[in-house]
């Protein structure tokens, strides 16, 4: 198992909450995302402690390819590590935005689109997550509901609280509202249009730019009448959340030993470790330290792993 250094981003609309959970000293202000397992170029995580203290994911993947992908993953993506692991923490509105999916990413000459998740952590009373269209509008309508600023009253809005799930397929419209601190999975892109930003200047007194034309492409037009996702909470062992072709992921909240039986499973497996501490060992080996704020990668040849303490987990991989 590998654990990665984090990846800092310092943001506008960043808070405190991440320096906190991960425990970092002389922390930067305003910390908006901590990338957590990235193989985005430029932005590759590298590996933190062992005898491989300072490898590049990429490099790995490299190294072990399906030993550490799994067989089906590697001959998908080769050395492309598909997932992309985020804390973020908003003490402000973040713009409205859109990503492709894989079909119009690909039309567009990208090499895949943008599915993520989010799963919210403890936030403010007031954290709101906007997601979806709550009425139906043509692209038309939108285009000029973005003029008259207007747009907001056609998206779905929720108070949220720690435990709430929302997943978003490429095409839905989506936007994370101050006061959330969340956990962010989603494929390996950084392909993000710009739909509507509260007509905010930046410290240079400039707008920032909207992507209307290409967001309208993108934008899945459906209404559904509820777009968090619903599940039953238990304790001590895996509650699915999301199953997709994308990546499939589960939380545990566990106070006890849990053991998870990977053996029948052909892909690399991540866990982040949301709050608590405890241990984990893998495939029997000695007991390893997890605490809040860790996030270990697991090569496809494991077969189980075992965690004992109080910690809630997010388990995710790529079937």
């Amino acid at each position: 198992m590998y654990r990665f250094k984090s990846i800092l981003k310092q943001t506008l609309w960043g808070g405190e909450k991440i320096a906190k959970l991960k425990h970092i000293e002389n922390a930067p202000s305003q910390i908006g995302e901590s990338w957590e397992l990235s193989a985005v170029e430029g932005n590759v995580s590298k590996i933190e402690g062992g005898k491989e203290d300072g490898m590049l994911l990429t490099d790995l993947i490299d190294r072990d390819k399906e030993a550490l992908m799994g067989k089906s993953n590697y001959e998908r993506f080769g050395n492309r590590f598909p997932l992309l692991i985020k804390f973020i923490d908003a003490k402000q509105d973040l713009s409205i935005q859109v990503h492709p999916n894989d079909e119009i990413a690909h039309r567009q000459g990208l090499p895949c689109g943008k599915t993520e998740m989010w799963y919210l952590m403890p936030s403010e009373d007031y954290a709101v997550i906007r997601v979806g269209l709550q009425k139906k509008i043509t692209p038309e309508e939108y285009k000029q509901m973005v003029v008259n600023n207007t747009i907001t009253d056609a998206i779905a809005h929720y108070n949220v609280k720690e435990g709430d799930c929302f997943f978003l397929p490429g095409g839905r419209i989506h936007s994370i509202g101050a006061g959330c601190m969340l956990v962010e999975i989603q494929q390996t892109s950084d392909c993000t249009y710009r739909i509507y930003d509260f007509n905010r200047r930046d410290k240079n007194g400039n707008l920032r730019e909207l992507h209307t034309e290409k967001a309208a492409e993108c934008i899945n037009y459906e209404v559904l009448p509820d777009y968090r996702t619903k599940y039953e909470p238990r304790k001590d062992e895996l509650v699915q959340l999301v199953d997709s072709s994308v990546f499939t992921t589960s939380v545990l909240d566990l106070d006890k030993t849990v053991t998870l039986d990977w053996s029948a499973i052909d892909s690399f497996q991540i866990i982040i470790c949301l709050e608590g501490e405890g241990e984990v060992a893998e495939d029997g080996d000695d007991w390893q330290p997890m605490k809040a704020g860790q996030t270990y990668l697991f090569p496809a040849t494991t077969k189980n792993v075992e965690f004992r303490g109080k910690m809630k987990l997010i388990n995710t991989y790529v079937k």
